[in-house]
C-alpha cells in the first residue's frame, strides 16, 4: 500500500481526496495544522499534525512515511482575507509551500499533484478559460497561487520533479453518502453560506455587485461537484505514478456559468426555504463571468463530471447540511 501525503488533508477538499485514495488502496497520510482544517474530518488514514512554515515537521513526516507522493492542498484561501492580511497569504502559501518543495527534493519524493486554482486567470474575455488563457491575478490569494506554480515550475527544472497542476473552479457539494461535506468558520463560500442560514432561519445572503456586464448583473461562476475534483485528483496521481507527467496544468469545471442569483434561486427550490437578500458593492478583487474549459482533462486523464446538475451539486450540501455529524 502506497503512502501518499496530503497536505491540507483536514480540510473541505482535502479530506474528499483522502476519502477517494483510501477507496483505492492508497494510505492517506494527513498533514495538517487544523488552523482551517478540522479534526474530525480525518477518517481515512493516519494524522500527523504539523505546519509548512516549520521544516522539523516535514523533515519528520517525509522520514517516518516515506511517501509515494505528494498532494498539496495546504492554503489559506479567502479573497477578502487575502486583501486585508497579504502578508499572511503569501507567508502561508508561498513560504509553506517552499519549504514543501525543498523536504520533497531532500527525501527525494518527486511526484506532485498541487491544488492551483482558476481565480488566476483574473478576467477574461473568452467564453470559456482554458490552461493557455494568460494569467492576471486580481488579489493576493490568487498572486500567491500563481507563485507556487512558477516556483514549482523551478522545481521541475531543477529537480527533475513530476508534477500535475489542477486549477479548478468553484468547488461544492459533498461526499454523496455524508461521510463528510464542506464546513468554514466563518463560511463565506456561496453554497454553504446560503444553506446554512436557510436552515437557521438566522441571517441574510448579500449579494456583492449586481451591476456587473452579465444577464442579471451578478457575477457569473462554474461551480464544480467535490466529487469530480476528487476523481480527477486520483487520476492525476495515477498518470504521475505511471511516469506520464513532467508538468501538466489541468483546468476542473463543469464549463456552465451560473450567476449567483441563478445559485440562490436553486438552493431555495432544493430546500423549500426563503432568506432575505440584501445587494451591496462590488468587493475588490472579483471577476465579473469565469467558466472553465476543461477538454484537456477530459482528452488526458480520461476525466468527466459526473455530477454536471446543479441541483445535485446543491442537495449533496444540502445533506450534509442537516445531516453531518462533525460541524456544529
Amino acid at each position: 500500500m502506497d503512502n501518499i501525503l496530503v497536505t491540507g488533508g483536514a480540510g473541505y477538499i482535502g479530506s474528499h481526496v483522502c476519502l477517494k485514495l483510501k477507496e483505492m488502496g492508497y494510505n492517506p497520510i494527513t498533514f495538517d495544522n487544523l488552523v482551517t482544517g478540522w479534526r474530525d474530518a480525518v477518517q481515512f488514514g493516519p494524522f500527523v499534525k504539523g505546519d509548512l512554515l516549520d521544516p522539523s515537521d516535514l523533515d519528520l513526516v517525509f522520514s517516518t512515511w516515506c511517501p509515494k507522493a505528494v498532494m498539496h492542498f495546504a492554503a489559506l484561501s479567502e479573497v477578502g482575507a487575502s486583501i486585508r492580511f497579504p502578508g499572511q497569504y503569501w507567508r502561508n502559501n508561498v513560504l509553506g509551500s517552499l519549504n514543501l518543495l525543498e523536504s520533497m527534493a531532500q527525501a527525494e519524493c518527486k511526484k506532485l499533484v498541487f491544488s492551483s486554482t482558476c481565480s488566476i486567470y483574473g478576467e477574461s474575455d473568452k467564453d470559456l478559460v482554458l490552461e493557455d488563457t494568460p494569467t492576471n491575478p486580481l488579489n493576493p490569494y490568487s498572486a500567491s497561487k500563481k507563485a507556487v506554480e512558477d516556483m514549482i515550475s523551478g522545481f521541475v527544472e531543477a529537480m527533475g520533479m513530476n508534477v500535475v497542476r489542477f486549477r479548478y473552479f468553484n468547488v461544492s457539494g459533498a461526499d454523496p453518502k455524508g461521510r463528510i461535506g464542506e464546513f468554514h468558520k466563518p463560511e463565506t463560500h456561496l453554497i454553504p453560506l446560503l444553506l446554512e442560514n436557510i436552515c437557521t432561519k438566522n441571517g441574510r445572503i448579500e449579494i456583492f455587485g449586481n451591476d456587473y456586464p452579465t444577464p442579471d448583473g451578478t457575477c457569473i461562476r462554474d461551480f464544480i461537484h467535490v466529487e469530480d475534483i476528487a476523481n480527477a485528483h486520483l487520476l492525476g496521481l495515477e498518470k504521475l505514478l505511471a511516469d506520464n507527467a513532467k508538468d501538466e496544468v489541468y483546468n476542473l469545471g463543469n464549463g456552465i456559468g451560473y450567476s449567483v442569483r441563478e445559485i440562490i434561486d436553486s438552493c431555495l427550490k432544493v430546500t423549500n426555504g426563503d432568506i432575505p437578500i440584501v445587494i451591496k458593492g462590488r468587493r475588490q478583487g472579483d471577476s465579473s463571468s469565469i467558466v472553465s474549459g476543461s477538454k484537456k482533462a477530459n482528452l488526458e486523464l480520461g476525466w468527466n463530471c459526473q455530477y454536471q446538475e446543479i441541483e445535485k451539486i446543491i442537495s449533496d450540501s444540502w445533506n450534509w447540511v442537516i445531516n453531518g455529524d462533525f460541524n456544529r
